[in-house]
């Protein structure tokens, strides 16, 4: 039965893709045209497209993959703020989940990708059509290399957010940098029970980029009751239950300011984001508490 389910599902999945693909392209094509109102408008509709594609995504889990979503948190959200959106790492299926959650609830979500997922067939089009932020991280190796690109993630980061000013826009960033593993969690020997360590550059980066835009943080906690799943589990219908806790904070001092160049704020701002994990890990230890 569960082979069934994943064949159906992810053959709508495929088709909802193919069939919003087109138009979400057409709009990216027309944002070559150099006139600012006609790129705006069509930055618009690209995503009120994308929320219409993510509809139909949310409705085939639900014919196709009957999985009891629990949300708690939502309350506090409009459409006509900004957003950043941060959320902890166990799977492909985070994404899924995150858009049929929040689809409708906050502005379309934009997640800042590698470069290299431009070339994913249909959906790496779409991303660029989306603005969707494709990104070369300088690791500390290359700056030892070649000190000249220091700053130049943040210049990249900066001119990505540029195209988030003109619109209410959600950004999301998956703080941990990578999907969670018990092997990543040995490896980098974790104070967290159920996190990795979390990773400041890409947050700070968009907070000093549009602190003063984003109107809240939107902290979202992912929890499965039976173990990280992949996504043929979640198409083929074996994941019961998903918890999702959100919790919606102010954008503190904490948050905004120069992380590139102060290093007294870049000390702080690690401190608040390891504070804001510690009480993620917590509140991932009180939905696996509840399920025993």
């Amino acid at each position: 039965m569960s082979v069934i389910r994943s064949v159906l599902s992810i053959f709508c999945y495929t088709i909802n893709t193919l069939i919003w693909f087109v138009p979400i392209f057409i709009c990216g094509v027309i944002k070559l045209i150099p006139i600012k109102p006609l790129q705006t408008a069509m930055s618009w509709l690209a995503k009120q497209i994308a929320n219409i594609w993510v509809t139909f995504n949310s409705l085939n889990q639900q014919l196709f993959t009957p999985t009891q979503i629990n949300v708690t948190g939502l309350e506090e959200v409009k459409l006509k703020d900004w957003y950043l959106v941060i959320a902890n790492h166990q799977s492909w299926v985070d994404i899924l989940v995150l858009q049929r959650v929040l689809n409708r609830k906050i502005p379309f979500l934009n997640f800042f990708l590698k470069k290299e997922l431009i070339y994913v067939p249909i959906l790496g089009l779409c991303w660029w059509a989306l603005d969707f932020p494709f990104m070369t991280r300088t690791s500390k190796s290359q700056l030892k290399k070649n000190p000249k690109l220091r700053g130049k993630d943040l210049e990249t980061t900066r001119k990505a957010c540029e195209k988030f000013k003109e619109m209410p826009v959600s950004i999301v960033n998956f703080v941990e940098g990578t999907r969670f593993t018990e092997q990543k969690h040995a490896r980098q020997n974790s104070p967290f029970t159920q996190l990795l360590k979390p990773k400041a550059g890409g947050v700070a980066f968009v907070m000093q980029a549009m602190g003063e835009q984003i109107s809240k943080v939107v902290n979202v906690t992912i929890h499965y009751p039976d173990g990280i799943p992949t996504f043929m589990d979640f198409a083929g219908g074996k994941v019961k239950q998903i918890n999702v806790h959100v919790a919606v904070l102010p954008v503190s001092e904490q948050l905004i300011g120069d992380y590139s160049s102060d290093a007294d704020f870049r000390v702080r701002f690690q401190s608040e984001l390891n504070r804001l994990w510690s009480e993620k890990d917590q509140v991932l230890t009180k939905l696996a508490n509840k399920e025993h």
